[in-house]
C-alpha cells in the first residue's frame, strides 16, 4: 500500500505539472457531449497519471479514459479512480481551486485517496493504512522528494460542532453549484444557528470538512464517482463521514452507474 500511495502522489504532482504549462497559455476550452468543459490540460495531465498508474496492474477508472460497461467491471476487487483536473470551470476561470483526485478503490469502498492543488502546490492524502489523513505543502514540483513530502506532512483532523449559542457553522457551498435543495438545507440549520458560507470549487469542499476549516459540506447536485472518491478517503481517514442521503451508508465505487446520489459530508 505504501507503493501504491507513493505512486499515486507522485502521478498526481506529475499530473498538477502538466497542467499549469496549460494554464499560462491562451488555453482553447472545447465541450463535451454533456457540455462539460474539457481543455487539453485535461487529456495531458489524464495521459501522465494513466502512464503512473497502468504499471500497477491495477484497472483505472478515469473521467478522460473511454468507459466500460459494468460488465467488464463488476468483479474488479479494486480499481483507480481518477479525475486528472477536478474543476475544469474553476480552472477555465483561472482561480485556481482545482485539484488533481487520484483514489483507490476497494470493494466499493475508497481506502486511499491523494488531492493535489497544482496552483498552490498543497498535497492533501491518506496514509497508506488510512488511519490518517495528511496534508504537504510542497516547496518546489522539482525538487521535492517523496520522502520530504512525506516528513513535512502533517496530519489534519475536523472541527467539532459546539452547541454554544455563538457557535458558528460553516458550511461549504460550490463556487459552481449552489441550487434551491442546498439553500434550503442551508435554511434548516439557520432556524438554530448562525450559517457562514464558505466557497469552494472542486474536490478542495472535501479537503475544507477534513482538516477543519468548514463544518458540513452538503451536496444536492450530480457528481460522478471520480469527482468524490479521493475526496471521500481523505474525509473517511480524518473520520469524516461522505453519507449517501438515500441509504444513510457511505458512498460505494465502481457502481453500474458512475453517477453519485446526493450525498452529506459531516464529522
Amino acid at each position: 500500500m505504501q507503493q501504491l500511495l507513493e505512486t499515486a502522489i507522485k502521478a498526481a504532482i506529475d499530473g498538477g505539472k502538466a497542467i499549469l504549462k496549460i494554464y499560462v497559455t491562451d488555453f482553447e476550452v472545447l465541450s463535451k457531449d454533456d457540455a462539460s468543459p474539457l481543455t487539453q490540460a485535461d487529456k495531458n495531465a489524464n495521459d501522465i497519471i494513466n502512464r503512473y498508474l497502468v504499471d500497477t496492474k491495477i484497472p483505472i477508472i478515469s473521467e478522460e479514459n473511454k468507459q466500460l460497461a459494468y460488465e467488464e467491471r463488476k468483479d474488479w476487487s479494486r480499481c483507480w479512480i481518477v479525475d486528472p483536473l477536478d474543476g475544469t470551470k474553476e480552472f477555465v476561470k483561472r482561480n485556481g481551486e482545482f485539484t488533481v483526485n487520484i483514489a483507490l478503490v476497494e470493494n466499493g469502498n475508497p481506502i486511499l485517496g491523494v488531492i493535489y492543488v497544482p496552483v498552490t502546490k498543497e498535497l492533501y492524502y491518506t496514509t497508506a493504512d488510512a488511519r490518517n489523513a495528511m496534508k504537504a505543502t510542497l516547496v518546489s514540483e522539482e525538487e521535492d522528494t517523496i520522502e520530504s513530502i512525506l516528513n513535512n506532512a502533517e496530519i489534519i483532523s475536523p472541527s467539532e460542532i459546539s452547541v454554544d449559542e455563538n457557535f458558528v457553522i460553516k458550511i461549504v457551498g460550490s463556487r459552481s453549484h449552489l441550487n434551491d435543495e442546498t439553500k434550503q438545507f442551508i435554511s434548516e440549520i439557520e432556524k438554530n444557528n448562525t450559517v457562514e458560507i464558505v466557497s469552494k470549487g472542486s474536490s478542495l469542499k472535501f479537503c475544507l470538512v477534513a482538516e477543519g476549516a468548514a463544518h458540513i459540506y452538503p451536496r444536492y447536485a450530480p457528481t460522478m464517482e471520480w469527482d468524490t472518491a479521493a475526496g471521500q478517503a481523505i474525509c473517511q481517514a480524518a473520520d469524516v463521514q461522505v453519507i449517501d442521503n438515500e441509504t444513510k451508508t457511505p458512498l460505494k465505487y465502481n457502481k453500474e452507474n458512475l453517477l453519485n446520489p446526493y450525498f452529506l459530508v459531516k464529522k
